[in-house]
């Protein structure tokens, strides 16, 4: 965090200041560690049984919170008798197709409460047929996060035991679960002395209860693995069961790549989301918006009112053109067909499927896993729009890439047309940043962009104006959807540029009357409301741009409301209803945050209430009711269809109701807690461009990772063109132990290659002992380190880590592994022009990685 999040970890130091314990838990030694209380080492991938040992520590020892566990969690709810976790089959849960590698989920549901299918395509139920339902779907639609922030829906509720004693409810099988995972299992899978895995626990179990609070912290690399998903649900669980969820100084924070990530999955850039996290509709299969509602939301919880934001979203889009005579315009959405990620869309540009490619800030021949695919790929492209503020990798491919010198491509050969657009920096334009705390904060341009420069508002809105244009008088219907949206945004300036004050307001959501909207629960489903992104209702309340306050701390309370906004209602810690006991009290003095006051009839407190403010702990929902309205007074989890948190998800994943350790797809020791060693369900693509290593090979004995440099920023676009950035960290390298170093001949800062079936590259050897060997089972694990910033391009230039990937993902949200992977390292500078090409070569043969008969497991 000191090293990617500078800024945010000023407050890690001040709660240091104050008495907090600070625990760091990385492969390498980091500034991080050095301003921890403890560094406790870790081997890249290994996460979920570091994870799982603590769930197994609060378990057998009796420490978690139990009255908050069993009033607000689905740990009392029975499972189906033929449930079978992975303990009884060796790594898999029930329902597994090894043929369609997917579960068929039907087992994973509560005893007499029917759920949706896990990840899939819930437009495939019928009446009829309710039991043949799964994740097959995954694959082929691309499903993993249709369910949006409120999980998936149950159809009635489960048989709940309150004792926590029955053998198939959820707290039983889960201790069950991770009985496995001992202080000596996590010592043999993740190097973690015993002594440092007890410490941990100890620690994290004494600063969480009634009284105190522990918090976990993640980067995003967390996600980039096959079971990312999983290692943020093994994390949920162990603060659920602390009680550390929705209470001040407690939750899970995860530390986005920059400043406005959570902006861009909020109103997002991904192929499968609307804004809100409402799921895109698939083709084919939702035929209305009645149906696409009724598959996609819970009759219960707030998801329940999923058609008032469905509704108000195609009203912002569409304006007076959406009515309910045609379905508020809803068939003018595109609809998906399947997998349109990153990853797949790179290999349908090698097949010739896709012709034309937008990139916004985004460089794939740096930036994403297997860089020499992305490169092959936008190789065979029609045309490539690149925005960007310099001249990346992306834009330069044709002239300049590895390829070139290999001779595996060659500039008169590339038909790629590529048109270079050169963007404004934030400085150069208004607009908002929505940080990783659902906090968003506007800020205004500082100069006008420099030449040709232009922000992606004024890109994309004169874009859209000029294809409207074109379009004018059309009366072919497909027309439509461009014609009738609603595109009059204002403009100013020389430039013409749109306001995003005007947008921000359209996001925020207004009546018929044109009037602001103060909140979400003021959204209409009969097209009275229009709203671009629900939960960022009353943004622009009372019309005032709310992200603009800057309020001194020292002139508000403590949890600084009128800093910013924060989605929703600025709200700043969700759920904050389970902060208060079933009762409406505060679990104690120390924790108060919000609570029930009978006398008013309201909830009150330091933060807005995430619960409906006059709804009393006692209430209890009558028969039939839906929405909000089923939910009891005491189910803190408003969006969730049950209002409790999950400990075990009979739907809404891919990959098992719990997390299970799996090791990375390339990994030098087998699995030592299950016999099936990979995640059964991750996804991959096994092109020629992109091939695996076999499990077993000496060829690439060694783990590497990926990782940021504070003086760099991602792919190096908005730091390797700066002087001062580049001579702070002038070249690429890579980290080795002392022990390593000395295994393979390796010396201080001269150079080292790095080898895997993609590709080569070279690094100066940095030796430091912020990298240590780890014993893992009976064996010594080496990893090396590698930061990612470097190119061909910019002052400062290098290989890129980047290439030496390969594209395999997490099933749920369809992202990459790139900070666990095998290789080789040797002294010496890499081999120039088709040699290069020759030595990965020789490594593949080696290493038997394109055995056509080896069966991918």
């Amino acid at each position: 965090m000191a090293e990617c999040h500078p800024v945010g970890f000023q407050w890690v130091m001040e709660a240091k200041a104050r008495g907090a314990t600070v625990i760091h838990v990385d492969p390498r030694f980091t500034r991080t560690s050095a301003l921890a209380d403890r560094h406790v080492p870790i081997r890249a991938g290994a996460d979920i049984a570091f994870l799982g040992g603590l769930i197994n520590h609060v378990l057998t020892g009796g420490l978690d919170f139990r009255e908050y566990v069993v009033a607000y969690t689905n740990a009392g709810a029975v499972l189906r008798e033929d449930f079978v976790d992975t303990e009884d089959l060796d790594g898999l849960f029930s329902g597994y197709d090894p043929d369609g590698r997917h579960y068929d989920t039907t087992s994973w549901q509560y005893e007499d409460a029917q759920a949706a299918p896990a990840a899939g395509d819930r437009d495939q139920w019928s009446q009829e047929d309710t039991e043949s339902h799964g994740a097959e779907s995954i694959k082929a639609s691309a499903g993993g996060q249709r369910y949006g922030s409120g999980g998936a829906a149950l159809a009635n509720k489960p048989q709940i035991d309150e004792t926590l004693q029955h053998p198939r409810c959820v707290y039983q099988v889960l201790k069950r679960h991770f009985a496995r995972y001992t202080p000596e299992l996590v010592e043999q899978v993740c190097g973690v002395p015993v002594a440092d895995f007890l410490a941990v626990a100890d620690a994290i179990t004494r600063n969480s209860g009634r009284d105190r609070t522990t918090a976990w912290v993640y980067s995003v690399g967390w996600t980039q693995h096959t079971v990312g998903v999983q290692y943020i649900r093994c994390a949920s669980i162990l603060q659920t069961l602390l009680g550390n969820i929705g209470r001040p100084g407690g939750g899970i924070l995860a530390l986005r790549g920059h400043a406005s990530i959570q902006g861009s999955t909020d109103i997002p850039t991904l192929f499968d989301l609307l804004p809100g996290y409402i799921p895109m509709p698939q083709a084919h299969q939702h035929e209305d918006l009645d149906a696409f509602v009724a598959a996609d939301s819970g009759q219960t919880g707030f998801w329940g009112n999923m058609r008032s934001y469905a509704v108000s979203l195609l009203k912002a889009y569409w304006g007076d053109a959406a009515t309910r005579q045609n379905d508020f315009c809803f068939d003018y959405l595109p609809r998906i067909t399947g997998d349109h990620g990153t990853y797949q869309t790179v290999v349908d540009q090698i097949a010739g499927k896709v012709k034309g490619y937008f990139l916004t800030g985004e460089n794939p021949a740096v930036g994403s896993a297997n860089g020499r695919m992305q490169r092959l790929g936008m190789a065979n492209l029609d045309w490539l729009v690149v925005r960007d503020l310099t001249l990346v990798e992306s834009a330069t491919f044709w002239r300049n890439a590895p390829e070139i010198e290999t001779g595996e491509l060659s500039t008169d050969r590339i038909g790629t047309e590529v048109f270079f657009l050169p963007a404004a920096a934030h400085t150069e334009k208004s607009g908002s940043f929505t940080n990783t705390q659902r906090l968003l904060q506007w800020h205004r341009k500082a100069t006008e962009p420099a030449g040709d420069a232009r922000s992606d508002l004024w890109f994309y809105f004169h874009l859209g104006r000029i294809v409207r244009d074109k379009l004018a008088g059309s009366t072919d219907e497909r027309d439509r959807p461009v014609l009738d949206l609603a595109w009059d945004y204002p403009t100013e300036g020389a430039l013409a540029e749109p306001s995003a004050d005007a947008v921000l307001a359209e996001i925020s959501g207004r009546d018929a009357a044109g009037r602001p909207l103060d909140a979400y629960t003021q959204l209409r489903d009969d097209g009275s409301t229009a709203c671009g992104c629900w939960i960022y209702c009353g943004v622009y309340a009372d019309g005032v741009n709310q992200a603009d306050r800057r309020k001194s701390r020292t002139e508000q309370s403590w949890v600084a409301p009128e800093w910013g906004w924060a989605w929703p209602a600025n709200r700043r810690i969700i759920y904050n209803r389970a902060s208060a006991d079933p009762d409406g009290n505060p679990w104690s003095e120390r924790k108060r945050y919000v609570w029930w006051d009978a006398g008013q009839g309201r909830w009150l407190g330091a933060d807005v209430p995430d619960f409906e403010p006059t709804k009393p702990p006692d209430y209890l929902p009558p028969e039939g009711a839906t929405a909000q309205d089923a939910l009891s007074g005491t189910d803190p989890f408003i969006m969730q269809t049950d209002g409790k948190a999950w400990l075990f998800a009979p739907a809404g994943l891919a990959d098992g109701p719990f997390p299970a350790h799996y090791e990375p797809v390339e990994s030098p020791v087998d699995n030592l807690v299950y016999g099936q060693r990979t995640n059964p369900v991750r996804e991959s693509f096994p092109e020629p461009a992109n091939r695996y290593h076999p499990f077993g090979t000496d060829v690439f004995p060694y783990v590497f990772t990926t990782y940021r440099l504070t003086e760099h920023h991602t792919a190096g676009g908005m730091s390797r063109a700066l002087a001062r950035l580049s001579e702070l960290q002038p070249g690429m390298f890579c980290e080795v132990s002392p022990a390593l170093a000395e295994e393979r001949g390796l010396r201080h800062m001269e150079w080292a290659t790095v080898v895997t079936a993609r590709a080569a590259i070279e690094a100066r050897v940095f030796v430091t002992e912020r990298l240590r060997p780890l014993r893992i089972g009976d064996r010594v694990v080496h990893q090396v380190g590698l930061p990612y910033h470097w190119g061909v391009d910019g002052i400062t230039t290098g290989d890129s880590a980047n290439d030496l990937l390969a594209a395999v993902l997490d099933p749920n949200v369809h992202i990459q592994e790139s900070k666990a992977a095998t290789c080789d390292i040797r002294p010496g500078r890499r081999p120039r022009g088709p040699d290069l090409r020759a030595l990965v070569a020789s490594y593949r043969r080696r290493g038997r990685v394109d055995d056509e008969d080896r069966p991918e497991e």
